[in-house]
């Protein structure tokens, strides 16, 4: 191992269990071979981490043992691997937050994301980033150029997802996009529909204070679907609610021939308007997380096509770990992001 100077312990915000959470003293993992270890800058609170603080689980997987939470991370390399080039230390990186197996049919073809034996930080039972410092493996650390803050280089977690979405729907230049749901993963997608040349980004949500913020982050125009049609004759559909009634109306204002991606945690069964879908040849799929993705997320952020520092709207420390995902319900939060490298930062 080469590093820079390192200390032994770091503190970690640590879930016990389902509503309970505690500050800890862990040891500073040590990195394999081909890992590096991060002192993590910045950590974004996603809807994943509301569900396990919460519930203690999201559909099969369930906290059965202690767990740091966190998986938006950026920061910067202090130490790596044997077999890592210790021209890294000190490079400020975004985490890539997996670990897949690169030997089944999955990761071989590219779409890793899918691989059986894929390990992704703060789902249980491997560990997430709200601590001072995480390993990860060298290729998933990616460089960020010194114009990206420590908040973009952690939301490139939220960008990627979005890209993902983007990219399974096939959206063009000059295409009509509708998307569902106005919190963060849609704010980011309309941002990245407009930078994949979209030229009309329709936003739906019932909260208008969240349809006020999608005007401001790319989307054309922004409905209630409880007062407005959601109109008709898109290219795609991303519906990021969860939403079932949010579901079945987006496919239903899909053109002939167009795509319906799923994004948004719901319900694990709905009913489909199977007749449209049929005449219309309709492709509805859906995404889990991302691949290859990253070097997208760096180009659109650091061109400055996304805004990510402009989703931030709350900072918070490790002992404020608790205040932070209770923040999440906030109608006005887009962001919070926790610093584990203060205790308490001024909000």
């Amino acid at each position: 191992m080469k590093s820079m100077e390192t200390p032994t312990t770091m503190r970690a915000s640590v879930l016990v269990r389902a509503g309970e959470l505690t500050v800890e003293t862990r040891p500073v993992p040590a990195p394999e071979a081909d890992q590096v270890i991060v002192q993590v800058t910045a950590v974004g609170i996603c809807g994943s981490d509301v569900h396990y603080f919460h519930e203690g689980r999201i559909g099969d997987f369930i906290v059965e043992a202690p767990l740091v939470l966190g998986h938006e991370a950026g920061g910067v390399i202090i130490a790596v691997g044997d077999e890592v080039d210790a021209a890294r230390l000190g490079e400020r990186v975004s985490i890539e937050p997996q670990r897949p197996c690169r030997r089944c049919e999955y990761c071989r073809s590219g779409r890793y994301n899918l691989c059986p034996q894929i390990e992704f930080y703060a789902t249980p039972p491997i560990n997430g980033a709200f601590a001072e410092y995480v390993a990860i493996q060298q290729d998933f650390a990616h460089r960020v150029p010194a114009s990206v803050s420590d908040e973009a280089a952690a939301l490139m977690e939220p960008l990627s997802v979005a890209i993902a979405a983007i990219q399974k729907a096939g959206v063009r230049p000059g295409d009509r996009v509708l998307i569902t749901g106005a919190g963060p993963i849609g704010i980011v997608t309309a941002q990245t529909a407009r930078a994949f040349g979209a030229t009309e980004v329709v936003i739906s949500d019932p909260m208008a204070e969240r349809r006020e913020v999608a005007l401001r982050f790319g989307a054309t125009q922004a409905i209630d679907p409880a007062a407005e049609s959601l109109g008709s004759g898109y290219d795609a559909f991303i519906d990021a609610s969860g939403s079932p009634v949010a579901v079945k109306q987006g496919i239903s204002a899909l053109r002939s021939g167009a795509v319906a991606v799923l994004v948004g945690m719901g319900a694990d069964e709905i009913a489909l308007p199977v007749s449209t879908i049929q005449n219309r040849e309709l492709v509805i799929t859906g995404i889990f997380r991302y691949a290859n993705t990253w070097p997208t997320a760096i180009a659109l952020a650091a061109s400055g096509a996304v805004d990510l520092d402009a989703l931030v709207t709350g900072s918070f420390g490790l002992d404020e770990v608790r205040e932070a995902l209770d923040s999440a319900s906030h109608p006005s939060t887009l962001k919070s992001i926790v610093r584990p490298d203060r205790d308490s930062v001024e909000r």
